[in-house]
Formats: structure tokens, sequence, C-alpha cells
């Protein structure tokens, strides 16, 4: 028995003419007929009650057609299902991102996407670039913004969609605050407050280099392992810092940021997904963000 056989009998059994029903499917009458005959025979038991003037049901048919339209609507729910996933109108997606990614542009691309497909369960996590890279490749996330920095990113590709330079945090009366760019030699000779090396080997390197080149060696007083912890060892006057200009969107008290004169790495982020899906996107997110942010 096929799904078609349920839907020849159910039009034949609404219409309860077989003529009637065949224009319905868009069928010959007679090959109607002989395909009710042969379900009629697998359930052994008549369905229809025909006459020269009226088709009826029988008890049987009136049993079979109670089922039927369930099994139906089960089948036309689980297409629409399938449909809807696939074309992005529902499912799950886990992303992974760095909060400078949330704080530069996500946030807005997460409230669009949300509200173009409400059907789709986002699950979104705060994490480490190298967390995110572990799960792409355990297949615990489907997408990460990660910060690029050189890191190894074998089995995955990726795309860098945001960039955005570093600024001075410093304290609102402190003198270089009344600057509207700060010189990174005279930033070289404050006390600053640095993330660990192990956090991000290379960037930390090249923050390093940067300060170096200056001619004078970086003091670093402190170290703060986040943006948030950084910004408010500056508020207590520990040191200055460098930190994405994207900071600007928190407004810290007792936190000003300035531009910086002279160069230093720029903030790469980075969409990262497994291997192979950036040029065909499956997951609806990727497709969007194919729109936000051109081709990937």
């Amino acid at each position: 028995m096929e799904l078609r056989h349920l839907r020849y009998f159910t039009a034949v059994a609404e219409e309860l003419h077989f003529g009637r029903a065949a224009a319905r499917l868009h069928l010959a009458q007679p090959p109607l007929s002989q395909q009710i005959r042969a379900l009629e025979a697998e359930v052994g038991a008549e369905l229809f009650a025909r006459t020269s003037r009226k088709v009826a049901l029988t008890p049987a048919g009136e049993a079979f057609l109670e089922h039927a339209r369930a099994a139906l609507e089960r089948a036309d729910a689980a297409l629409n299902a399938a449909r809807s996933v696939a074309h992005g109108r529902a499912g799950r997606l886990d992303l992974g991102f760095v909060n400078p990614a949330m704080d530069g542009f996500l946030s807005q691309v997460v409230a669009d996407f949300r509200r173009g497909h409400p059907g789709v369960a986002l699950s979104l996590r705060e994490m480490t670039s190298q967390a995110q890279v572990d799960g792409l490749r355990a297949g615990t996330l489907h997408a990460g913004f990660i910060r690029y920095a050189g890191q190894d990113l074998r089995g995955l590709e990726f795309r860098v969609v945001h960039r955005e330079p570093y600024v001075a945090a410093l304290p609102p009366d402190h003198p270089l605050a009344r600057r509207k760019r700060v010189p990174l030699e005279t930033l070289a000779r404050e006390p600053l407050i640095l993330y660990p090396r192990e956090l991000m080997p290379r960037l930390h390197d090249a923050m390093l280099a940067a300060l170096r080149a200056t001619g004078r060696e970086p003091n670093v007083a402190q170290e703060a392992l986040s943006k948030h912890t950084t910004l408010s060892l500056v508020a207590a006057r520990l040191g200055l810092a460098l930190v994405p200009a994207s900071c600007a969107v928190w407004r810290r008290q007792g936190v000003v940021l300035r531009e910086v004169e002279g160069e230093l790495p720029v903030i790469e982020l980075a969409l990262a997904c497994p291997a192979g899906t950036l040029a065909d996107p499956p997951q609806p997110l990727l497709s969007f963000l194919r729109g936000a942010f051109g081709p990937l």
C-alpha cells in the first residue's frame, strides 16, 4: 500500500463519485477504479458499496477513512517539516562566538536573522576561539565567529568578515585622555594591562612587537583574561590598555577610549565552519550571512 492509494481512496470517499474524484486527482476514471479495486483486494474487504446510481462507504470503508486521513496528515506534516528545515524556516543552529564579534556586528545580524527565521532554534555560545575550533572539528558547532590570528585551522574553512582597530583605554583624568589620538610610543612608556600570551600567542607577540618597535620595552603591569576585567582594571588606575574599538558600545564608567597613532595589529574576526560548507551553505544562517557579508 502506498500513500497514493490513500489519497485516491480519500478523494473517492469525500466525493462519493468516481468521476468527480478522478477529475480532482487529474486522473482518468478507469485507472482510478482499478486502483481502488487493488486497494480493496489488499485490505481484504470492500470499502465502497457501488450501484448504478450512487457510491457509498461500507462500514469497513468508514473505519479505513479515519485512519487514511490521519496517515495522510502525518505524511504531509513530515514533508512540511523536512522542507522547513531544508529552506531555513525551522531546525536548530549551534553558533559559537567571541565577544568582539557580538559587540562589533553579530548582535544586529542575529536580530535580523531571528526576525526572518522565527522557526529556527538558535543556540549562541560565547567561547574562546580555540574552543570553537575544537567544537567545529567535533561536530558540536555548526559555525563560529573566531578571532583569527594565523592559528591552525586545518579541517575547517573560514572567511574574515570583520576588521577593527585597537584603541587605548585610559582613565578620564589621565593626561593622555585630553588627546584625540594617543601616540603608540607614548603608550609604550605607560604601565599596561595585557591579556596572557597563552590565550592568543601570535597576537600577543605581535602586540608586544609593535610596542617594542617604538624603541621601548613594554611595561606589562597586569594581565587580564577578559575585556570586562581589563576595563575594570583601567578604571581602578592599575594601568592603560589596548582594547578592540567595539568596546565603545559598553561605555564603561571610569574609562575613556582614544584612537592610537601608530602601527598595531588589526583585529580580524572570521566566520569558521567545517570544510566544504561555505561554497554551498547547508544551514540557513550561513545562507543569511552570505547576504549580510557578501560572498563567503
